[in-house]
């Protein structure tokens, strides 16, 4: 069984999301999100969600491409995930290309184009010009 494993937030959870981690699945036979917390969120990205860890979890597992959901609590975790859970290939949008490639002492890395027209960051940005006016 070929593993795969990939991270994000997913918050306020689109069709950009669900192509990423339906090209993610695409490469292997088990796909594996890590979830960053909301600790994580806040202290390492100055990040507030919309949806609480454990919404956007349920939200991932209801997805069909999604065999697992786990906590990303820091930055370093990824090795010792690669390790853990056996993955074969990591898997992040192309925003983050060259930024993983220390990964490729353990598992093969793949950066997958976006969907270029959505992001989490465009529909805040729409709903704060809407409510602004």
């Amino acid at each position: 069984m070929k593993k795969v494993i990939t991270y994000g937030t997913f918050d306020l959870l689109h069709y950009g999301h669900v192509n990423l981690l339906r090209r993610a699945k695409e490469q292997g036979d088990y796909l594996i999100v890590a979830l960053s917390t909301d600790e994580f969120n806040w202290n390492q990205k100055q990040k507030k969600c919309y949806f609480s860890y454990e919404k956007r979890k349920q939200l991932l597992e209801a997805i069909r491409y999604v065999d697992l959901v786990i906590p990303e609590e820091a930055w370093d975790q990824k090795v010792s995930d690669v390790q853990e859970f056996k993955v074969d290939v990591f898997v992040m949008g192309d925003d983050w290309k060259g930024k993983f490639d220390f990964l490729k002492d353990y598992c093969e890395v793949v950066y997958l184009p976006r969907t270029p027209e959505i992001s989490t960051t465009q529909i805040k940005e729409n709903l704060r010009q809407k409510n602004d006016k």
